[in-house]
This record gives C-alpha cells, sequence and structure tokens, in this order.
C-alpha cells in the first residue's frame, strides 16, 4: 500500500507539519488536517487544494490568506497572487531532494548484484547463522 505524505512548509522550505494518509486518498484529506493547526498567516497550494468550504473558508475565517489558483472547471475563477505563487518551487524543490537522497540511502540507482556485492557473495558458506565462524 502506497503512503501520501501531506505537509506544511515554511518559507524556507522546512517542513512544519505532516500528515500521512493512503497513497489514493485526495490531498483535500491531508488539508483536513493541516489547515485548522496552521500558524502561517499564507497557504501556497496548487490546484488541488481550490476548495473553497475545506479550504479557503476556512482560511478566511482565521484571518489568513491563501494563494491558490483556480481550477480549469471553477465557474467563477478567484485571482490569486502569480509572483507568490511562482515561490512554490521551493515546496517541489524539498521533495524533489527527499526522493533524491532517499534513492541514494536505498541505492535505487544500481542493481542489487553490484551494490550490496560485499554483504552477498556467492562463496558465502552454506548452513545457519550460527554455524559461521
Amino acid at each position: 500500500m502506497s503512503t501520501k505524505i501531506h505537509t506544511l512548509v515554511d518559507a524556507l522550505g522546512n517542513p512544519v507539519s505532516f500528515h500521512l494518509t493512503g497513497g489514493e486518498v485526495h490531498d483535500l484529506v491531508g488539508a483536513d488536517h493541516l489547515v485548522p493547526d496552521m500558524r502561517s498567516d499564507l497557504l501556497i497550494a496548487d490546484k488541488a487544494f481550490d476548495a473553497d468550504e475545506r479550504v479557503v473558508a476556512p482560511l478566511k475565517a482565521a484571518g489568513k490568506d491563501a494563494v491558490i489558483p483556480p481550477k480549469a472547471n471553477r465557474r467563477t475563477p478567484r485571482t490569486f497572487d502569480r509572483d507568490l505563487y511562482a515561490l512554490r518551487h521551493r515546496i517541489e524543490n524539498f521533495f524533489a531532494k527527499r526522493k533524491q537522497f532517499r534513492a541514494i540511502a536505498a541505492r535505487y540507482d544500481k542493481p542489487p548484484e553490484t551494490s550490496w556485492q560485499p554483504y552477498i557473495s556467492p562463496q558465502a558458506p552454506s548452513g545457519s547463522i550460527d554455524d559461521r565462524p
């Protein structure tokens, strides 16, 4: 089963809080858990968070702003600050680096027969671990 990490990130791209859900769950489920406890005055999110009742209205009620581009099928498109939304690349860069370092740590870039060669030897003695010298 895959999982999804919904994360709130500060202005420098550092994670502030997160919520784990199943991989098939919509992003708004993560928003339901993260938005009420949000300490920042500004939320920059992608189009998946363009939901008036679940995201935008609770933020406005708390006196916070949202920079979310409107979905293409929205009947009355909201305006948003394109310059602030352009800063969202910091969030994407955080997750790209996380995935890159995970691949290095798990050695996804090399096949198992070459990456763990010192630990998997064809000349390894047979029998149980207790029989080894």
